[in-house]
């Protein structure tokens, strides 16, 4: 039963198999991509991306928080300048909410569902400052209090768009988890991940913060397919052709042209175009981790910085055959690095603190095993292009 025809197609047509197989070669990708790596090791990348999850995100927003002020908030250092301050402590509701959802620590719900989405808005706000609570209405200038996880109550306009009226919200949030948690099968519903992302940003369900959540629902909805992983994220894709994001968003805002377009409220062509953009951005960002995570060329990267930092008096000697035992092995065992690079215990303790000192490995305990860690520092050297809008991918 169709409780909110203003959001149809909720799916484009597809009789040329373009999106069937764009899906198909994304599952594929992501699938490989997660096989390259130790689990440990996938572990460790893993906070690293949530990060760079998170300061692209902001970025789309227009919230420009560096990645080393992402790592200090991270570790509870905090700017004294309230702005920067409070930037920070968005970047870490971000970060904490999408590790709940990569440690399956979210609610069982489907990701469509409108308890999901409220839980996703209600995670992050609460964890937000007063100060960014709040929204301007452009029409009045009355400023208008976000209620975490609650549905506007409000009407609005964002741009050129007016998404449905109040009355009409719980109407269309329904038919989108109705049309979306639907037997559709796998492919259908790795393109339904793109539709969804869209159309829940037609409907505008909060007063602030739909973008974000439209990302974050995204990212567990390609999650409970076993795609998305926390090895890739599609906010840095968006990011980097974000013009190109918000052009095809708007145009996926239009009615229907003409009889050729579908026969829904809005525009079939519009849609199809935006799932194309959505699903080849992820298979983009798949590829370029998939580069950057090969161990050959990660092993590369690690030991020309080792030789650098070596050099510099940085780092002692050897200090690349235990990152590389950490790379190769997902962990070392604290005891078997004395004849891992030769020494003598005490000489090996030494090499081992230097590491952890430089942050580069972490352990859950004093005595426990070591694991790779990625502060900024080597992650601009590791992984190349990860951050700012230059090089590929």
């Amino acid at each position: 039963m169709t409780l909110c025809p203003a959001i149809e197609p909720v799916l484009p047509e597809d009789s040329q198999h373009v999106l069937d197989d764009m899906a198909f070669d994304l599952t594929s990708s992501a699938n490989a991509l997660a096989s390259q790596l130790s689990p440990v090791v996938r572990t460790s990348v893993g906070e690293l991306v949530r990060s760079m999850n998170c300061y692209y995100s902001n970025l789309i927003e227009g919230h420009n928080t560096v990645p080393r002020d992402i790592e200090r908030a991270l570790a509870h250092e905090y700017a004294s300048e309230p702005t920067r301050r409070n930037l920070q402590l968005e970047a870490v509701a971000h970060v904490q909410l999408q590790r709940k959802i990569d440690l399956g620590a979210d609610p069982p719900d489907d990701p469509v569902s409108i308890s999901y989405i409220r839980w996703l808005h209600r995670e992050f706000c609460s964890l937000l400052p007063l100060e960014l609570l709040w929204v301007e209405n452009p029409d009045t200038g009355e400023r208008l209090c976000i209620s975490p996880g609650e549905i506007r109550t409000q009407s609005v306009k964002i741009g050129f768009h007016v998404p449905p009226s109040p009355d009409e919200l719980v109407a269309c949030l329904e038919r989108f988890e109705e049309a979306y948690s639907g037997a559709l099968s796998k492919v259908r519903r790795v393109i339904a991940v793109a539709a969804s992302h869209h159309r829940l940003l037609w409907i505008h369900p909060f007063l602030d913060g739909n973008g974000r959540v439209a990302r974050l629902m995204a990212h567990a909805l390609l999650r409970r397919l076993n795609i998305g992983n926390s090895l890739w994220s599609v906010s840095r894709g968006l990011a980097r052709h974000v013009s190109e994001y918000k052009s095809l968003l708007m145009a996926a805002d239009n009615p229907r042209q003409n009889d050729y377009d579908g026969r829904g409220n809005l525009s079939e062509r519009a849609l199809f175009e935006f799932c194309v953009f959505f699903l080849r951005v992820c298979m983009d960002q798949v590829q370029f981790m998939q580069s950057l995570l090969d161990p050959g060329n990660l092993l590369r990267r690690i030991e020309l910085f080792c030789r650098d930092e070596v050099e510099a008096g940085r780092l002692p000697k050897l200090a690349y055959q235990v990152l590389r035992e950490a790379v190769l092995q997902g962990e070392v065992d604290r005891g078997h690095v004395p004849s891992l690079i030769g020494l003598r215990e005490r000489a090996a303790r030494n090499v081992t603190a230097a590491l952890i000192a430089k942050g580069l490995l972490t352990s859950e305990t004093p005595k426990g095993p070591l694991r790779l860690a990625f502060p900024t520092e080597a992650v601009e050297r590791w992984f190349p292009a990860l951050y700012p809008g230059t090089g590929p991918g």
